[in-house]
């Protein structure tokens, strides 16, 4: 894996003349953060040889980077799935290769079914743990100790400084936001009843399909996180919803402009 990492990011590096700060993972029509960055190079996934090429609607499949506020960002414009038929590795592949460039954050962003009854649609969850329920780890196989420890530390997964700044800037701008541990599943379907009660019965209170492969890779190479999830349907008794993935899409671009601020501004904030 190394070889492919280091031939990966080679070839990046002999496209750009960049070395990223941070890196910004969006999700589900939540492309349009890219609009605030000062563009300054565009790589297609199609073109970058190792990576994979994303399938999924509202992914549009590139890598960005550019100044955001005052930061050097590269956002991945569109991401990879388990249920996309790629393996964990694949999946998680880009942030090693983020790593590599030299990355020293991560910000990430979901689409995701709400199940605490105090959620609605359009509420933005600040991540503050995740429940592994996809059955399989990125960190499965053999160890290569130049990547990360054997037995990675995940007892503070989303980095508890970055959790209290999210809660800062969405009071400054008036954001309604919820704090909440996300629930990852392999999809594509979404959840029927019984699991959405179940998820919440564990300690679940949002439910999506991602985010939690690529932040246990995060932490094994010491990168720390800060996510956020954009409550699309609601999986509570009583008011389970019918959904499509063209009404996710929807509600997280009706989402989209404030935790753009957020986001936005945490970039512009934080100290690296």
């Amino acid at each position: 894996m190394l070889e492919k990492i280091n031939q990966t990011t080679e070839f990046i590096q002999k496209q750009i003349n960049f070395e990223p700060e941070i890196g910004i993972i969006l999700g589900t029509g939540l492309g349009n953060l890219t609009s605030e960055i000062d563009i300054k190079f565009k790589i297609p996934y199609s073109e970058i040889p190792n990576f994979p090429v994303s399938t999924v609607e509202g992914h549009s499949g590139q890598l960005i980077f550019g100044i955001l506020g005052n930061k050097k960002v590269v956002a991945m414009q569109g991401r990879f799935h388990y249920y996309e038929g790629y393996t964990m590795k694949e999946v998680t592949f880009p942030i090693r290769v983020l790593k590599m460039l030299g990355i020293k954050l991560l910000v990430l962003s979901n689409a995701s079914g709400g199940v605490n009854p105090n959620f609605k649609v359009g509420d933005m969850m600040i991540i503050t743990d995740h429940i592994n329920m996809m059955g399989d780890n990125p960190l499965l196989g053999k160890n290569d100790d130049r990547l990360g420890p054997r037995f990675p530390d995940m007892h503070i997964p989303y980095d508890k400084t970055l959790i209290e700044k999210g809660i800062e800037i969405s009071k400054k701008f008036n954001v309604n936001y919820q704090l909440g541990v996300y629930v990852g599943v392999t999809g594509p379907t979404y959840e029927t009843p019984a699991e959405y009660k179940l998820f919440r019965i564990i300690g679940g209170d949002a439910v999506g399909m991602s985010t939690v492969p690529e932040v246990i890779v995060a932490r094994h190479c010491n990168i720390p996180c800060f996510a956020v999830s954009v409550i699309t349907d609601l999986g509570v008794e009583g008011m389970i919803m019918e959904i499509s993935h063209q009404e996710v899409i929807a509600a997280a671009k009706a989402a989209e402009p404030k935790m753009t601020q957020v986001i936005k501004e945490l970039i512009t904030t934080v100290v690296l």
